[in-house]
């Protein structure tokens, strides 16, 4: 069996598009829609990633993913984290449940 290109295992437009989202959500998005959701217990964007990657790993994210989480993740991964991450701009996501849940699995609530 020959063995697989070189290139096989490197990153797509399709791979560096979903990181470049991931990044815009987490340090633009979220964080601008804080100023008009008093309401919402995060404002900074690690909080938000924080908050996003321990619900979409249901565990502190740093137990399975190397930081920067961004770049580590797999696509799957990095696909229901946008997902969370939109469903949260769109109010379809409770930040503050998503939040609370966070910090109890981190010990701190």
């Amino acid at each position: 069996m020959d063995d697989p290109p070189d290139d096989l295992f490197a990153p797509t437009n399709d791979d560096a598009a979903l990181r470049e989202r991931w990044r815009r959500l987490i340090r633009a998005d979220l964080p601008m829609a804080a100023a008009d959701h008093p309401d919402w217990p995060i404002r900074l964007d690690h909080c938000f990633a924080r908050v996003i990657l321990d619900a979409v790993h249901g565990r502190p994210w740093r137990e399975v993913v190397a930081a920067p989480a961004w770049r580590h993740m797999t696509d799957d991964a990095l696909r229901r984290a946008i997902a969370l991450a939109e469903a949260i701009l769109a109010g379809d996501a409770d930040l503050r449940a998503l939040d609370l849940r966070s910090l109890s699995m981190r010990g701190k609530r």
